[in-house]
């Protein structure tokens, strides 16, 4: 069955069904780090936000090409236009090349979304090297009348551009009033109006990272590189731009502009931002000095943390919240999602174990059909994946229920019940057992337990009650609640 994908898009402030430019092809391009220290859990939001879009567009059909860059150049330490080089003031302290300071963190980044089971981009650039291509932007942008030249750096003419076109339309803004009343500063430093962003900077002469320009031997403005390798790859017009909901303003606002004056139009159709992760309701980063790094979280190594929590935990956590909803850190949300997530992987576990009736059985394929067009529901809308957890919740207590003796069901349904399962809790959610080869040792455990029982049951046949009331008060004194039926037998550990 076909299905509808409906999407917030931010530019226009309403839900949309998603039609792609082209048919069947998605073009989808996504602003991922600036590597110049660890992965935090505000990095993880956009990653598993897009991740989650990224498997439900391939999983209804489409051929998605996922464009998420690397920012290695360019992002200053003040703003978007002012201080010193993030990786290049760590590389000056470290005494290294910058090259090995973003290298380094790239790979701490790529381990990190390797345990967050997200998965690679299609392709994933750096912004160091494409200077090309963004020199190109900048050419572009000059040759148009929306840029100016001052000291060797290139600035946008906001206010220019501004006239014709609307600078503020992704965020809501009135630039007017902010142009009007940046005026009184007209003429402190190199720009015309304080306003205006940088497309290209003259590196000072104690900056690192430098590459020769028309203009001078300098470095790109940060909002170059998105709009320059989003073209690269996905051409003048695709489908998604996504982030967090910080790069609104600036930074996707300056990349709507750059587009427009470059081209003539708008290069992105649909603008999506997942919303910020914070703590006592201040937003989590680097900037404001209270961020809990991926690593810290797995270990339990910071003084925040009451004890360490898996990636898969980090995930459920994440995903348990719509992705435009603000998520507020503590160590009870975090526990209560481990348990939701210990109950969800039992209910799978449960699956496996379940022995189908003859014929339907109580629970039959109208359910299962029924869960599986909720579950499709909500993810068509807007990607609600706490309703699709919810669902599957539900589903967990009809498998209780089966294992309980209270219901049964046919094996029909049974496969149909273990294939939504797979479908929404592992393709689509990208949840996965943990462990390196947990899942491995849990089969292992079942087949030992299960032998045990049919000892058990050897036993009763043989009479031998001694033994076989051995063997289910010993696995009664470790927490198995064993149940014996008329086709053998059904168990389950009490955790």
């Amino acid at each position: 069955m076909e299905q509808k994908l409906c999407i917030y898009n931010t530019l226009s402030r309403k839900k949309e069904e998603f039609e792609p430019i082209t048919p069947g092809r998605v073009g989808m391009y996504v602003c991922g780090p600036t590597v110049y220290g660890d992965a935090h859990l505000g990095h993880a939001r956009p990653a598993i936000t897009f991740d989650l879009l990224f498997r439900y567009l391939r999983h209804i059909g489409y051929k998605v090409r996922y464009v998420r860059n690397i920012t290695d150049v360019g992002h200053l330490e003040h703003d978007a236009d002012e201080g010193e080089d993030k990786i290049a003031k760590k590389a000056r302290l470290e005494q290294l090349e910058p090259m090995e300071v973003a290298q380094y963190y790239t790979n701490r980044f790529h381990a990190a979304m390797q345990e967050l089971n997200v998965l690679p981009p299609s392709i994933e650039p750096c912004a160091s090297g494409h200077i090309i291509e963004q020199i190109e932007l900048v050419k572009q942008i000059l040759a148009n009348g929306f840029a100016y030249e001052s000291q060797g750096s290139v600035y946008f003419d906001v206010e220019k551009y501004n006239k014709k076109y609307h600078y503020g339309k992704l965020s809501g803004r009135n630039l007017e009033d902010v142009i009007n009343n940046s005026r009184e500063l007209d003429g402190v430093g190199e720009k015309r109006n304080q306003v205006d962003f940088a497309l290209w900077k003259r590196a000072q002469p104690e900056h690192i990272m430098r590459w020769p320009s028309p203009w001078s031997d300098g470095f790109p403005g940060w909002h170059c590189e998105c709009t320059a390798m989003g073209r690269k790859y996905l051409g003048e017009h695709f489908d998604i731009h996504g982030g967090g909901m910080d790069l609104v303003f600036p930074h996707h606002e300056c990349e709507i502009a750059q587009a427009v004056a470059s081209q003539g139009s708008d290069m992105v159709r649909y603008w999506m931002h997942n919303n910020m992760i914070t703590i006592n309701g201040q937003k989590m980063g680097k900037s404001l000095g209270n961020f809990i790094t991926l690593a810290q979280f797995f270990s339990g190594e910071h003084e925040s943390l009451a004890q360490a929590y898996s990636p898969m935990t980090i995930r459920f956590f994440i995903l348990q919240a719509h992705y435009r909803s603000t998520v507020d850190f503590s160590n009870e949300a975090l526990q209560a999602s481990e348990k939701g997530l210990a109950r969800l992987m039992e209910g799978v576990a449960n699956l496996k174990r379940i022995v189908p009736a003859d014929g339907e059985g109580s629970v039959g394929m109208a359910y299962v059909d029924e869960l599986r067009a909720k579950c499709y529901e909500a993810m068509n809308d807007d990607l609600n994946s706490p309703i699709v957890i919810s669902h599957l919740f539900d589903a967990c207590r009809v498998i209780n229920s089966v294992i309980d003796r209270k219901a049964t069901i046919g094996r029909e349904a049974l496969e149909a019940l273990a294939d939504v399962f797979r479908t929404f809790a592992f393709d689509i959610l990208g949840l996965k057992e943990e462990g390196g080869n947990e899942g491995a040792r849990e089969e292992a455990f079942g087949k030992v337990v299960d032998m045990l029982l049919e000892q058990r049951m050897a036993a009763k046949a043989n009479k031998d009650w001694a033994t076989s009331d051995k063997i289910r008060d010993n696995l009664a004194a470790l927490g198995f609640e064993v149940k014996d039926t008329k086709d053998g037998f059904t168990w389950r550990l009490n955790r």
